[in-house]
């Protein structure tokens, strides 16, 4: 399994086990390597995903490397955020967002 600092990776193949599979609380980042604003909300999933250790999974999916999962959920801009309780999505957040605005989602669905 890659992680990517705290967050792990995603893809089509393990999206099941890994975020549908699991109780409790879910973040998932839907990125891309060549998007702008991918860039700046990574590093900010990686802080959430370190101060969340143990409460909430985290995971990034690359849209171009998992276009099956992408497609799934109705990926059209990214970056997209789609917070998921006990495997069921439960909230989707679309765009670079700041920290406390991400934060606030977590606390929300925790």
């Amino acid at each position: 399994m890659a992680e990517n600092g705290n967050a792990m990776t995603i893809t089509d193949d393990n999206f099941q086990s890994e975020i549908e599979s699991t109780e409790g609380l879910a973040m998932v980042d839907f990125w891309a390597a060549w998007c702008g604003p991918c860039r700046i909300v990574g590093p900010i999933v990686e802080e959430l995903a370190s101060e969340y250790q143990g409460k909430v999974k985290v995971g990034k999916v690359d849209v171009d490397a998992n276009q099956r999962t992408a497609a799934r959920f109705g990926i059209r801009s990214i970056p997209s955020i789609l917070f998921f309780k006990d495997g069921k999505l439960v909230d989707t957040v679309v765009g670079a967002l700041p920290k406390p605005h991400l934060e606030q989602k977590i606390q929300e669905h925790l």
